[in-house]
């Protein structure tokens, strides 16, 4: 049976992943009341391995599609990116090593809600920006390897927005901050140091990042514009899961939260 996403959201403006998929806002769909509510920075995307007609991988991991629901898991790829047309003569789009596609979203159920005693339903899921955005790492594979073969082949230029500077202004606090309002949350878990420096300084100016807690994993009572909950801040996902450049220091303190949990 092919993979059902859920709904996405409306286009970020008219911006465009490489082979022209649409680049969309990525939001919690389940807006029953919840036990925890998870902040983190940014949605991730579908991930194809871009084969060439001669077989050879062309880029081995190319962001084609937002991903279908937030903090996926990575069910479904091939579904996915077997729908992006790719002209036959630059070969073929197949689904990118498995630690590309829904790592984050794994290592939040096993490592995040799981030691929690919760499991996806228990949870609302968010990011400061709710859509998929390019690093410069990125930026230059798609330079690199799409942009001629997009001129040649009269192929859509992609658009997909930068990772901005500022994640999130006054708006978007609000705007998550009303979401937190109708999860019913009791528990709030921001995910390593954007979404402490991004949304909870705005309210309560004690910490700035993740180095500020003390003792890890030690839960505090605020008050959030008269909200008043209960914030654990953790280490973001890349660190705990070993998700490409890591800290040695947040993946030891988070093993132990967990066998402490």
């Amino acid at each position: 049976m092919a993979f059902q996403p859920e709904s996405i959201g409306t286009m970020i403006d008219e911006s465009r992943f490489p082979f022209g998929q649409p680049v969309r806002h990525v939001a919690q769909q389940d807006r029953r009341p919840k036990k925890v509510f998870v902040l983190g920075v940014y949605a991730s995307a579908v991930h194809a391995r871009w084969v060439g007609p001669d077989g050879k991988d062309v880029v081995k991991a190319l962001a084609v599609a937002s991903e279908p629901c937030i903090f996926w898991r990575g069910e479904g790829a091939a579904d996915i990116i077997q729908r992006v047309a790719i002209p036959a003569q630059l070969g073929q789009l197949v689904p990118a090593d498995p630690q590309f596609n829904g790592p984050s979203g794994k290592a939040l159920d096993d490592l995040f809600l799981k030691p929690l005693g919760f499991q996806r339903d228990d949870a609302w899921l968010c990011d400061l920006v709710p859509h998929s955005c390019v690093n410069p790492a990125q930026q230059a594979a798609i330079d690199r390897s799409y942009m001629t073969a997009a001129r040649e082949h009269g192929l859509p230029l992609p658009s997909v927005p930068s990772v901005p500077s500022k994640l999130a202004d006054d708006a978007r606090r609000e705007a998550i901050l009303d979401e937190l309002r109708q999860s019913q949350a009791p528990l709030l878990v921001l995910l390593g140091d954007q979404p402490i420096k991004w949304f909870l300084r705005a309210y309560d100016g004690r910490w700035s990042k993740l180095g500020h807690f003390h003792p890890y994993g030690q839960r505090h009572q605020v008050r959030l514009d008269g909200l008043e909950v209960e914030v654990l801040a953790l280490a973001h996902p890349r660190q705990v899961a070993k998700l490409g450049t890591s800290s040695k220091r947040w993946y030891e303190e988070h093993q132990r939260w967990i066998e402490d949990a």
